[in-house]
Order: structure tokens, then sequence, then C-alpha cells
């Protein structure tokens, strides 16, 4: 006997599957090749109007229909379709870092629990976790904070939903009703956001960013699927495809030019994205428009279908894998399809083996099935998962329990260490201007391998320092070396968050006209950026130290555009780190991108080449020789690396 439907008016809006294909494309390019789709983080707001609508819609179509809803299978049905695969998620990766990964162990215990309760935002916040900082904090669960936005949505949305059916009843007054909380959320993000902060908690904050669930919510109340007639005129038919074809678009080209950083995005701009959505969002519902039939096709329908467990293994899958393989930088398109590639599968088996079948199982039979499980033989071909899954699920519990909280490696303690202190020379560095310099001792000397005559021009060199952690941690050796150094560096900084920093020093007469600068670590920028600050910088002298990422897709990009710039810019040489140091994983830390202690000798020595002018000894002329600053060795050693 065929199952009668749940709810007898409803359709299936094949579209939308269609939508979520182009977010969830998005998201993961986002996260792939960050520097093409620069907006794809805005694949989340799509998400979250989606949700919005389909899950108010269908209550709405439960209240016609029953005069009521059960808030109870309400939760039941949601947590059937949505828990399955987190918790498959959550035990397999949890398995996974306890053997072969057992640095990320750290903290493992609040990330799983929060993950199960959907509390993970509020958890990543209260930790100190930054959604931006895509070098140090590198998770595989960190995507799941939007999973709890959703989540506690899904907890007090059908009460609200039941209190405005009863009480507010128009449906006109229940769509002012949410979309003025919608607007309230919004603003609030404005409220909470500082420029010259760190975003995460605005990003990640349920009370800001449920105005997106909230304004597909409140789409609902005046745009029931069931109710849209599919005969409608031939100009309301094209002013509908008119307008879902320009949301989409708009979109579209959001993804590829809305950068994360902009101050907008904050002030407006996710709202404007949500506001495009609810638009993409009511066409493609309405049968009498065209975009639903523009959206579905057989790819997008398979993805659609499986946009959620994509979701979810996307980033465990990039996290694992980028950890294992090494020269990500060199080979980034054939990387990025390797992982696609196993995301989908991943997403797939998932889809078909634990999605599918926990959905539609009576849980009420769990504890018969699981003592079936165990009956003899319990070696059998009908049940071959039953040894491996108990072992993978035993695993996961000894990393639970034995993960530590707050722990850090030695290396991770150093460096730590360096940067704090780094950090109060770099303060003191920019107070103590003007003080008598005293003659440099022989020793400093032999240490960076430098010769008198470099060491007496050092002395007397004005010079400011600016950069990201790396020019940070080289403080006290510039320091050493340059006594007059103005040293302003800090951990995760961008070029494009540099500029206000840059007008600071001049403003304090710091910035010298020798500049030593150190940007490109944590990610790429455009060369209108560029530009930006060179022109903050002014005519002063610049020597740019190009990157070592070996890790990170944005390395080779960095480098390439550096030495394009060194040929646009009279005033500014490339000191080429990468080339000296990319063949010498010893001098760095694990991370094996800022130098250790024998490393930073070495980084000191390279910029003081470039600064000071080559060694006239014999012995340094060796090492020039092995490691030259020209311009057309960076210039070229960075291209090939590009291509």
């Amino acid at each position: 006997m065929e199952k009668q439907k749940r709810l007898k008016s409803s359709r299936y809006i094949t579209g939308f599957d269609g939508i979520r294909s182009l977010a969830v494309i998005g998201v993961i390019l986002y996260h792939l090749l960050p520097t093409s789709m620069k907006g794809g983080y805005l694949g989340v707001p799509i998400f979250f109007v989606v949700s919005g609508y389909l899950i108010t819609d269908l209550l709405r179509q439960e209240w016609e229909q029953n005069g009521k809803i059960s808030i109870w299978q309400f939760y039941v049905r949601r947590m059937k379709r949505l828990y399955p695969g987190l918790v498959f998620l959550l035990i397999t990766a949890s398995a996974y870092i306890t053997i072969f990964q057992r640095g990320l162990l750290n903290n493992l215990r609040g990330v799983v629990l929060s993950s199960l309760f959907y509390v993970n935002n509020w958890w990543q916040i209260n930790n100190g976790l930054s959604y931006f900082d895509r070098f140090a904090n590198e998770s595989p669960f960190t995507h799941i904070w939007s999973l709890a936005v959703e989540g506690q949505n899904y907890l007090i949305w059908p009460i609200i939903f039941v209190f405005l059916m009863a009480v507010v009843r128009k449906k006109k007054w229940i769509f002012y009703t949410i979309m003025g909380t919608a607007i309230a959320s919004a603003i609030l993000m404005m409220v909470l956001y500082s420029p010259n902060g760190d975003p995460t908690r605005v990003y990640y904050g349920t009370d800001t960013r449920l105005f997106s669930i909230w304004m597909g919510s409140a789409l609902a109340f005046i745009w029931p699927s069931t109710r849209l007639k599919k005969n409608i005129p031939k100009q309301a038919k094209k002013v509908l495809n008119i307008a879902g074809f320009t949301s989409l678009i708009t979109l579209i080209l959001f993804f590829f030019f809305l950068d994360d950083h902009l101050s907008f995005i904050y002030y407006g701009g996710l709202f404007l994205v949500s506001l495009l959505c609810m638009v993409l969002v009511a066409v493609t519902a309405h049968p009498g428009a065209s975009l639903n039939r523009w959206l579905t096709n057989p790819i997008f329908t398979w993805i659609g279908k499986r946009s959620y467990g994509i979701y979810l293994y996307q980033f465990p899958v990039m996290i694992f894998y980028e950890a294992k393989v090494s020269g990500i930088a060199d080979h980034v398109f054939l990387h990025t399809v390797i992982e696609i590639t196993l995301i989908l599968l991943i997403s797939e088996l998932s889809y078909r083996f634990i999605e599918r079948p926990l959905a539609r199982f009576d849980y009420g039979q769990t504890f018969r099935v699981v003592k079936g499980w165990f009956t003899k033989p319990i070696f059998s071909w009908k049940k071959p998962w039953v040894v491996p899954g108990t072992l993978v699920v035993a695993i996961a519990l000894v990393g639970f329990v034995t993960a530590p909280k707050n722990a850090v490696t030695a290396d991770q303690e150093q460096l730590q260490k360096n940067i704090a202190e780094s950090k109060k020379l770099a303060e003191k560095s920019q107070n103590n201007q003007g003080n008598n310099v005293a003659p440099i001792d022989q020793a400093i000397l032999d240490k960076y391998d430098l010769s008198k005559e470099q060491g007496e021009k050092a002395q007397q060199l004005e010079l400011t320092a600016f950069g990201d952690s790396v020019m940070l941690d080289a403080a006290a050796d510039l320091k050493e070396l340059y006594p007059q150094v103005v040293v302003d560096g800090d951990v995760g900084r961008q070029l494009y968050t540099s500029l206000p920093y840059i007008e600071e020093l001049k403003n304090r007469d710091l910035l010298k006209d020798t500049v030593l600068v150190g940007l490109g670590t944590n990610g790429s920028f455009s060369e209108s950026q560029f530009d930006s600050l060179m022109s903050a910088i002014g005519d002063r002298k610049v020597y740019w130290v190009n990157v070592r990422v070996p890790t990170k897709r944005w390395q080779n990009e960095v480098n390439a555009m550096l030495a394009e710039m060194e040929k646009k810019y009279d005033n500014m040489t490339v000191i080429d780190w990468y080339s000296y140091s990319n063949a010498h994983n010893e001098w760095f830390y694990d991370d094996q991108v800022h130098p250790n202690p024998d490393g930073m000798l070495n980084y000191i020595h390279l910029v003081s080449e470039a600064l000071l002018g080559e060694t006239k000894g014999s012995e340094t002329n060796q090492t020039s020789e092995t490691s030259s600053t020209s311009t057309s060795d960076t210039t070229s050693d960075s291209t090939q690396a590009s291509e």
C-alpha cells in the first residue's frame, strides 16, 4: 500500500535543489579557491532563506490542514533529517583525528558536545576562534556554526509560529512582525560590527544572523507555495521571470566580487543578499514563472538533494587532505579537483547509507535492531559493517575521552611566547625613538653572518618593519640589529586591512624612509588593494618580503603578484624569502610558516643583505650567491612557482 502524504496539498519544488546547488558550490569554492570565489560564503544566507521559507511553508500547510501543528513531531522530523549525518561526521572525523591527526584532538569534547546540542557557534565565539583566520584556526568542524544557528531557530520557531497564528492571525501582520524582527537582527549586526576588529562575533551570532532565516519565513506567509496559481497573465509571468533572473545573476556576481572583508557586508550587505534570495525563492516557488524549470536539471537535482552532506563533509576533507598532502600551492587546480571529488563521493555514500535510510527509520525499533547486530554470527556478509563500525565508534570515544582542553604543543607554546614578547617589544619600539645608538657588538654581526660595514649601516638605519605574525615574530632580532627600528605587526593581519595602521604610523611620524613589509601570509590581495597601500606609503623605499606558506593555495599567487608589483614600482624591492627558505623545513616550526630560532637567523640575514647591501667577505659572498635577492631572480622564481 502506498504511503499517504502527510500534507495533502504540498508540492515538491525542484528548482529549490538548483538554489541549494548554487549555494553549496559557492561555499565549497570559497574555501578551495578563495581568490576566485571571493563571495562564495554568501551561500550560507541563501541556505538560510530557503530553509526559513520551506519550514514555515510546511508549517502553514499543516496548520491549514489540521488546525494545529505537532511541535514534537516537528522536532522529530528535523532530528531524523539532520542528526544522522551530523553524528556520523562527528564519529568518523573524531576517529580519524585520534589515529592520524592527533594535533586536532585539542578541545574535541567541546566541539562535539556543542555540535550535538547545536550551540557550536556560541562555543566558537566564547573560545575566541575566528572564522576568518584561515591560517591559525583550522578545524574540520569550523563550518558547523551555521548548523547551530539553524538548529537554534528550529527549536524556537514552531513555538513562535503557533503564537503568531493564534494571536496575531492576519497573515499581513504576521509578515510585518517577522520582517520587523529580521530588520532588528540586521541592525544589531551593524551596531556590533567593528570595522577594525575581527567580525566573527557578528558573523557567527544567532542574534545577528537570524534575519536571513526569518526573511524566508516571512515570505511563506504572503507567498504560500500551495496558493500560487499556474495560469497567470503573460505580463505577470514576464515580470516574475525578469525579477527572478535578475536576482539570480546578481547573486552569482556577488559570489565572484563581494569580498568577505568589506564593511558593506555587515552594514546591510548580507541583508541585501537575503532580500535578493527572497525574490529568487518567491519566483522559483511560483508555478506560473519559468525559473523553477530553468533551475531544474539532473546535476542540480543530484547536488541539491545531497547539499546537506556536501556542506557537512567539505571542511573535514579539506583539513585532513591538506594536512597530509604537500605542494598544494604548486598544483592548486589538481588538488582542488581531487578534494571536490572526495567531498562528492563521501556525500553520496552518506546520503545512500546514512542520511536517507535513517531519516526513514522507525526509532522505536532501535533496541531490537541494535541487538540483532550482535547476534551470532557477528561476522556475516549480511552485516559486514558491524565490526569496523564498532571499532570506529570505539576509537572516536577514546579520542573524545582523552582529548586535552586548551592544550598547546611545545612548538605552539614557544611560538605564542615569542609573539607575546614581540608584541611588547614592538610597542616599545614605537615609544622609544631618538635614543643614542651604541656601537654594535661583533657577536651580533657573527650571529647574523654580517660584516662590520653592514653592522654600522644597520645601527644608523631608520627603519619601519610592518607586517603580520611572521614580521612580528622577528621584532626581537630586528631590534637587536637595528636599534632605531619601529615594528608594527599583528597576528592574522591582511594587506587589505593594513591601510589604517600605515596612516596611523604616518600621523605619529613613525613611518620611516625605509619600510620593510611582510604581508601575504594570511591571504592574497588584489592589485588595487596593493596600490592603495603603496600610495599611503608614498615615495619611501619599500622592501617587501614574499611568503612561504606551502599548505595554502594563495602562496604562489601572492608571490607572483609581488613580482609583478616590483616591476610596477621603482621604489620597491622584493626579498625572496620563499626561494631562500623553501628547501629548509628545519628552519620552521610545525606550521612550516613561522621561522624557528635557526630560521629567524636566516630570515634576518636575508633581509639585511637587501637592506644593507651584500657582504664583502668571501664567506658571505657564497651565501649571497645561493640566496640572491635580485629583482630578476625574485620575479622568475615567483612566476615559475605560480605557473
